[in-house]
């Protein structure tokens, strides 16, 4: 769950989720439509998100050529939502449309054609199919590396995408060599304090906490926190996410009332900043169940895994993979209570739902 969770995180902040307007769309019907798009998947109401998506499509579609920019544009960002919600086939089959126009009218080596490559690769990851996923990012960081120079913010973040692809593999020696290309990148370009430096700080230490190594996590995740909260302030979703990530290693080593306080406070940030129906609230919510599950409060593990499972299907639909990570939380639950048949119907149900959605 963990991997896929991160992968909703990615998606909003890739580098061509709603592109740069030029002067004269501003004010414009399909600029306005974006910037609906846009703050509609901030705070995670995705269905309504595709509702405007589809409509600021059809008014490129409209208002352009077959080929023009805002059309592919458009596609792209109605795929990454779909992507999101975890309806993989209609994502792939736009992000494709996009990318084959935006090769059609910008040449094969352009920085937006880079860009889809990313998406397309994530797109991969989240299914998968890895070797997809690979052959992908490299294509989109070979055009970038050509068009963009060796030191680009861009390449950094293609780099940390590479790396969180090797840790999904458990291929830990490259995910790391790359996760530190990216960092020294990031440092470089972007200076010692930025909040994209913090990220992969982040992300190394989710790596470090996976291998065991959590003197190592913890220094990072530290350094990471730090940096978050002076640069994005006290309440920002970032910072919550490192908070999460902090509890996770405590909880790992039986320091519960700390991992118990840092979800809490996580969980307050998620709320205030994204609302009470997000789906990162949720996130927050099963990694608090597991917690009380760990300790062998199996009846406030079963409410909590039950809360975190109602805003996941709210939020991005009952068949979304988070669903069926979640129904398989219950059932591991209800397999240590002895409870085999109500283990066994949940299992079932998240084996058919993964098996429809990851073939």
């Amino acid at each position: 769950m963990k991997l896929f969770f991160k992968a909703i995180v990615i998606m909003l902040m890739l580098l061509c989720s709603i592109p740069a307007l030029s002067a004269q769309d501003a004010g414009s019907e399909w600029s306005n439509l974006n910037k609906e798009v846009m703050e509609l998947r901030r705070i995670g109401n995705y269905d309504q998100a595709v509702v405007v998506a589809k409509k600021a499509l059809e008014v490129a579609r409209k208002n352009g050529q077959p080929n023009h920019s805002d059309v592919a544009a458009g596609l792209n960002n109605l795929a990454e939502l779909y992507f999101i919600q975890g309806r993989y086939e209609q994502a792939e089959t736009l992000f494709k449309q996009s990318l084959a126009m935006r090769e059609k009218v910008l040449g094969p080596n352009h920085p937006l054609v880079a860009g889809i490559l990313n998406n397309l690769a994530l797109l991969y990851r989240a299914q998968g199919q890895y070797e997809q996923a690979e052959i992908h990012f490299k294509r989109s960081l070979t055009i970038s590396n050509k068009t963009l120079g060796p030191d680009h913010a861009i390449i950094a973040g293609i780099l940390n995408n590479l790396a969180e692809l090797f840790y999904t593999q458990g291929r830990y020696e490259q995910a790391e060599i790359f996760y530190k290309r990216s960092l020294t990148m990031r440092e470089k370009v972007l200076g010692p304090e930025h909040p994209d430096v913090a990220a992969t700080l982040n992300n190394l230490a989710e790596l470090y906490l996976t291998q065991g190594r959590y003197a190592q996590a913890e220094s990072l995740f530290k350094k990471s926190l730090a940096m978050r909260e002076k640069l994005l302030g006290l309440d920002h979703p970032d910072v919550a996410a490192t908070l999460n990530n902090l509890a996770k290693l405590y909880r790992t080593q039986g320091q519960y009332v700390q991992a118990e306080s840092f979800f809490k406070r996580s969980l307050a940030i998620y709320r205030k900043a994204l609302g009470p129906d997000h789906a990162l609230v949720a996130g927050v919510l099963s990694n608090l169940a597991e917690l009380d599950r760990a300790q062998g409060q199996y009846a406030e593990a079963e409410s909590l895994f039950k809360y975190s499972l109602a805003i996941y299907r709210k939020a991005l639909g009952p068949e979304h993979p988070l669903v069926a990570a979640n129904l398989e939380h219950l059932a591991e639950l209800y397999y240590i209570q002895g409870q085999y048949e109500q283990a066994e119907l949940r299992y079932k149900r998240s084996l058919a739902m993964r098996e429809k959605a990851l073939g």
